[in-house]
């Protein structure tokens, strides 16, 4: 593994460095839209402290289901598995999470640290997040499976727009919930609704990773490319 990893960014380790969006889970960094500071920035704006950063990257054991470098795939390919992976995925997760928050509000109102307001801010992002998503199956990923990156730099700058809003809504999902931790004796359903709704974050998280810092970024130099030559 490369000694200089403090200076990439998590965007680029995410992309090369197998299961290292587990440990960036663990140490809660935003490798999707806060892809582009370096890993020490990063660290050091979370109060982390870098070198058991760096020492779980290090101790990585990789898992060949993770070792796919989605860098060197082409668009078609790469559009096909975010649309199967997760945009698919997106929209069976959330009705499930959202009918386990409605029902862990209502039975747990007012106990200590029931999610109030968690399915009003989960329906809410389920619509952004489907019209985000619509606007790409059929606007912006024909463009890149058919090689139009030229065109294809507006609908992107929209798009990573988007993405930040997503960004925002996950980080008031994480501050409704306590960071998605489950309190001492929760129910069944809450534990069930929490589990699933970690998942769904880190689906979402590796969702926009993808695009931001693979799929989009490729086009972006392609079309740079194309311009010069």
């Amino acid at each position: 593994m490369n000694k200089n990893l403090p200076d990439q960014t998590l965007g680029t380790l995410a992309s090369a460095v197998p299961g290292a969006t587990r440990v960036f889970h663990d140490f809660q960094l935003d490798f999707c839209c806060g892809g582009g500071k370096t890993l020490a920035q990063a660290a050091d704006q979370q109060g982390l402290d870098l070198q058991a950063v760096l020492a779980a990257l290090h101790g990585l054991t990789t898992d060949p289901a993770d070792g796919v470098d989605w860098r060197g795939v082409p668009a078609p390919e790469l559009v096909a598995h975010i649309v199967a992976r997760f945009h698919e995925r997106h929209r069976m997760q959330l009705p499930e999470i959202i009918r386990l928050a409605r029902r862990v509000e209502h039975v747990h109102a007012g106990r200590p640290g029931c999610p109030s307001g968690l399915a009003d801010a989960l329906e809410e992002l389920q619509q952004e997040l489907e019209s985000h998503m619509v606007k790409e199956e059929q606007v912006l990923f024909p463009l890149l499976a058919r090689g139009l990156n030229g065109p294809a730099q507006g609908p992107i700058t929209v798009m990573r727009f988007e993405h930040q809003q997503h960004g925002n809504a996950l980080a008031n999902i994480l501050r409704l919930t306590d960071d998605i931790t489950t309190p001492a004796n929760a129910c069944n359903t809450w534990r069930a609704l929490y589990g699933s709704l970690n998942a769904f974050k880190e689906d979402l998280m590796q969702h926009i990773h993808l695009e931001n810092n693979v799929l989009f970024l490729n086009a972006q130099h392609a079309a740079k490319g194309a311009h010069h030559g």
